[in-house]
């Protein structure tokens, strides 16, 4: 390859060159760098997005402590949590997201699985539930449902007395 280079013109020498320069150019840009700002910028909105709901949750958690420390817990002891449950549910408007509910084996809790449900209802439906029914959650997964729907969530929520 050298002497095929060398035995070119002086001109033909130089446009080789220029060209082998852009192209050695042109992959690093649009290979290497692209990509990488690409990831960068998707990054950076994806934590500016975590930041705001972080904003957004932080009054919340000076309400419902408020609200924890000063309300008895309401009637409802007696009722089955799978009833529990499906009034929350509806009342909450989170009925359509409900995949599955099933109790324990212990019979004192119940795991309840949701596809696509707005995560601020879904903490607001966990708050309802500790305060008016004395439900705890003993174990929870949570992953974003897609990235089309900012908010969404799919969970597993598991619940006890």
């Amino acid at each position: 390859m050298k002497n095929w280079f060398f035995s070119m013109q002086a001109r033909e020498r130089i446009f080789v060159a220029t060209a082998t320069i852009f192209i050695v150019f042109a992959l690093i840009w649009f290979g290497g760098w692209k990509p990488l700002d690409a990831r960068h910028t998707a990054a950076a909105a994806r934590v500016a997005t975590w930041q705001q709901s972080l904003n957004s949750l932080r009054p919340m958690r000076g309400q419902l402590q408020a609200m924890s420390s000063g309300q008895p817990i309401s009637t409802g002891q007696n009722e089955s949590l799978v009833i529990i449950i499906d009034n929350s549910l509806r009342q909450r408007g989170l009925h359509s997201a409900l995949q599955r509910s099933q109790p324990t084996l212990g019979g004192n809790g119940i795991r309840v699985e949701f596809e696509s449900a707005a995560f601020d209802d879904l903490m607001l439906w966990i708050g309802d539930l500790h305060r008016q029914y004395g439900l705890q959650v003993v174990s929870g997964n949570f992953s974003t449902a897609s990235s089309d729907t900012p908010g969404r969530v799919n969970s597993s929520v598991t619940l006890e007395r």
